[in-house]
């Protein structure tokens, strides 16, 4: 189809109007120029346009800048046995020898007024290809025009692309390609449904050549949509966080004989179009029936889940470039895109979290292991095996923290009472999370201060951030207000004074000869104090 309904006339050309306003201009007024670099997308008419031009330039009886397509040069043209009309594909005539036969050639006449040079993906041109082709752009004969076509206007070298009109051309809106469609489908006769030309426009993707193409293939099939596994399945399965819908949409597609890729790229495509109808709707080119369907899918997805999902599928396109089966690859980023569990970004860590958090608050807590009245301490394994006796104790979750509201004490506390009657007085009134807390801490009285002791850090953040729904309990059982602080017993054992020990006095120097010599002590006065000191005993020998 798209060689039948290939355009023989600037007019016939859709969705390039710039470009035939720029080059019918230049014939009427007969300034074309010597090259042309026509740049754009696939099936956009880079070379059909050349062609046309090619035409004019050589018609017989050209009609306000359009070719009359009946004289013998424009059937020529159009058979393509045209003499003045050469048309090379630069991606397999790319060597300098290629383009110096074309220098040759561009001297020597021709049977029309203009030879025209067609040079298709003109980026492909080696280095030293390109330098050859330059030197002919720079002085080229009066008679020779050149038109450059490629898909990537960057790949051309600059000193090329300075030396040539640069023309773009551009997909075509969805609303003049459907027309167009529509128009071919009545002239031609063809039985489509609305749904296939929806598909038609969706796998043309702007492209008049590609979307005659699909039109074509449909057409073949009887008008029947070719598609095994559409893109909404795919998205139906995303919106239902179906693992296994997913995966039987990739198999019944690969077995359809798509590829794991192709099936990524149509993903992404559809995916970009849902995002757009969140962000700019105005630059969605789709049907308003399919605009709607769009709508509905990208508001049951939302749009940061459908960024994420574009996201995971950039990087599974990544992964197929290397990887041995990429249909694996496919299958595994679906269903990890789907699964909670298999997630590894900051939000689902902080789901898992919170749902982890939920499942304790909803399990049952055992009592505390028995005490050894004795010793006070706890029964050894006492946590191992559960008291039949002990009742299960669940959590009281509540929807706001406890605030215990004691009345309004003024005047001057004392810390020293509120010390002690703390287990009485604090803890007694104290009432769920704040009863607890407060068993945590050992009061003192420092100077009028009343000073909470606890273990650690952690413990004394937990007392810091619930003292101020103790503060009334704690000032009723101080008799008024007094100054209450937090530290931990590492803190007080530093604030403790150092207590040296007294150093061992110098002894005094003693003087032999002021020495005075102590009387002696008799045998007899000796056994005496003996005999005294031992009662009842008896001497049984004495030796010098």
């Amino acid at each position: 189809l798209y060689r039948r309904y290939r355009p023989q006339r600037f007019s016939e050309l859709k969705g390039q109007e710039h470009v035939v306003r720029a080059l019918k201009n230049a014939v009427i007024n007969s300034r074309e120029g010597h090259a042309y670099l026509f740049s754009g997308p696939r099936g956009t008419g880079k070379t059909t346009t050349a062609r046309i031009l090619a035409k004019v330039l050589n018609c017989e009886k050209p009609i306000e800048g359009e070719p009359c397509c009946e004289c013998g040069s424009c059937l020529a043209v159009q058979q393509g046995n045209s003499f003045d009309v050469i048309e090379l594909d630069a991606a397999s005539n790319n060597s300098v020898d290629d383009i110096r036969d074309i220098i040759a050639a561009a001297s020597l006449g021709s049977p029309g007024r203009h030879k025209v040079y067609i040079l298709d993906e003109v980026h492909m041109l080696s280095k030293n290809a390109s330098a050859a082709l330059l030197k002919t752009l720079e002085e080229p004969p009066s008679h020779v025009v050149f038109v450059l076509a490629t898909t990537d206007p960057e790949k051309v070298a600059e000193t090329i692309r300075s030396r040539t009109q640069h023309l773009q051309f551009h997909l075509l809106p969805i609303d003049e390609l459907e027309a167009h469609v529509r128009w071919v489908v009545a002239d031609a006769g063809i039985e489509i449904s609305d749904e296939a030309i929806y598909a038609v426009l969706r796998q043309g993707a702007g492209s008049a050549r590609d979307t005659l193409s699909a039109l074509e293939l449909s057409a073949a099939t009887g008008g029947v949509l070719d598609e095994v596994t559409p893109v909404d399945e795919f998205v139906e399965a995303f919106i239902q966080f179906d693992a296994g819908r997913l995966l039987a949409a990739v198999a019944n597609t690969v077995n359809f004989g798509r590829d794991p890729r192709t099936i990524v790229n149509d993903l992404v495509r559809h995916l970009r179009d849902c995002f757009l109808t969140q962000m700019a709707p105005q630059l969605v080119q789709l049907p308003e029936s399919r605009m709607a369907v769009l709508t509905t899918q990208a508001t049951h997805l939302g749009t940061p889940r459908i960024v994420k999902i574009i996201e995971g599928l950039g990087l599974s396109m990544n992964d197929m470039r290397n990887a041995p089966d990429s249909r694996v690859v496919l299958e595994v980023a679906l269903v990890r895109l789907v699964h909670r569990e298999l997630q590894t970004g900051v939000e689902s860590l902080l789901a898992r979290i919170e749902r982890l958090e939920k499942e304790l608050e909803s399990r049952p807590t055992f009592a505390p292991a028995p005490v050894n009245p004795v010793t006070g301490k706890a029964v050894l394994g006492g946590r191992a095996a559960q008291d039949p006796s002990a009742p299960l104790v669940r959590p009281v979750v509540a929807p706001t923290p406890v605030v215990d509201t004691a009345p309004v004490v003024s005047g001057t506390g004392s810390a020293e009472q509120a010390a002690a009657t703390w287990s009485t007085a604090v803890i007694g009134q104290l009432k769920g999370m704040s009863r607890a807390i407060a068993q945590m801490a050992k009061p003192i009285d420092r100077d009028g201060t009343l000073v909470l002791l606890v273990d650690n850090d952690p413990s004394a953040k937990r007392v810091s951030d619930n003292l101020p729904q103790m503060l009334g309990v704690i000032h009723q059982a101080a008799g008024g207000v007094c100054s209450v602080i937090v530290e931990t017993r590492l803190a007080e054992a530093r604030s403790a004074p150092i207590v040296r020990p007294d150093l061992i006095a110098e002894e005094d120097f003693i003087d032999p000869d002021e020495v005075k010599a102590l009387p002696t002590i008799s045998k007899a006065s000796l056994k005496n104090e003996l005999t005294d000191a031992f009662p009842g005993s008896e001497l049984l020998s004495e030796e010098e």
